[in-house]
């Protein structure tokens, strides 16, 4: 049972609530850890968390946190044998199966998705932070903000709803993401140049990238959403960037017209990068750079910056 009891952090991620919520259902409802080992915190333990997952499930569906909580401690306890009493009937759930979808993503994006369609902006920011803290950028982007934020698309496509849903995560993503920039400031020359295409308004991909950037120790500049093409020529021509990552999400965005004017300008960067989904790999120019994931931009734009300060140093 010991190697099974999870910490309050960890059950908190799992069920896409916030510390604070626990301490408080623990306090006023009695729903708190059972597991206790001679000096050290106590644990919750499978069968607390199952009453947990039934007090996280009614009060999202409306049900009063007193009235949830007496169904929550009805939940029997594991047997000493390790098997648990059959459980009583539980008040049918009113969500329609109308959670967001995450694929084969692990239980800390389940328990994001799940606090996302609650809208507790607190659970959100605190699994985004963990998750930044403890596995970095691109591990965190990749394994639990994409497939939430896909999923949430997929929904929205699906019904057209959860508009505020993905609203309130995009703001957690991007202050999250702000924060880990700032974080990590890097020194030296920003030689990377980070911007979206003409239109494109979807910058999140864009703001994980400089998260990532600054996690490396690589500098760069963010120019931001819808970019037109003139503007970023005259950006690259006052900075002279080593290298210039142009994002578009969608189709409708990506005109290769943009990279060709780039490529064309004074101060053409060594090194340029159309990244995203919008762009085809088959319309793009000669010499632009179309990186799988921002595991492959963020090694391809450190290698140029790291090439360009060897010769400078030669």
């Amino acid at each position: 049972m010991v190697d099974e009891a999870l910490s309050a952090g960890a059950v908190a991620r799992r069920l896409g609530v916030a510390v604070t919520t626990l301490r408080t259902w623990h306090q006023r409802y009695g729903l708190g850890p059972s597991e206790h080992v001679p000096g050290h915190h106590r644990r919750y333990t499978p069968a607390d968390l199952a009453r947990l997952e039934i007090m996280r499930r009614l009060t999202a569906e409306g049900v009063s946190p007193a009235e949830a909580a007496r169904w929550a401690r009805q939940a029997p306890d594991s047997s000493p044998n390790g098997t648990a009493a059959p459980r009583r009937i539980q008040p049918p759930s009113r969500d329609g199966g109308g959670g967001i979808p995450v694929g084969r993503a692990g239980p800390a994006a389940r328990g994001l998705a799940r606090a996302a369609m609650r809208l507790d902006a607190a659970a959100i920011s605190e699994t985004i932070a963990h998750a930044l803290a403890t596995s970095g950028v691109v591990a965190t982007w990749e394994g639990l903000l994409r497939p939430v934020l896909a999923g949430i698309g997929e929904r929205h496509a699906a019904t057209t709803g959860l508009i505020e849903v993905e609203h309130l995560v995009s703001r957690c993503v991007s202050e999250a993401l702000a924060a880990a920039s700032r974080a990590r400031v890097p020194t030296g020359p920003a030689r990377i140049l980070l911007s979206c295409a003409d239109e494109e308004q979807h910058t999140l991909p864009l703001e994980a990238l400089a998260a990532a950037l600054a996690e490396a120790g690589v500098s760069y500049r963010m120019l931001g959403a819808r970019v037109p093409a003139a503007a970023l020529v005259e950006a690259v021509n006052r900075t002279g960037p080593a290298a210039v990552v142009l994002w578009s999400h969608t189709r409708a965005t990506a005109d290769p017209a943009q990279l060709s004017a780039l490529l064309a300008a004074p101060r053409r960067p060594l090194l340029a990068l159309a990244a995203g989904p919008g762009w085809r790999a088959d319309t793009l120019p000669a010499g632009v750079v179309r990186p799988v994931d921002l595991a492959e931009a963020v090694s391809l734009a450190a290698a140029v910056r790291d090439s360009l300060d060897q010769s400078t140093r030669d």
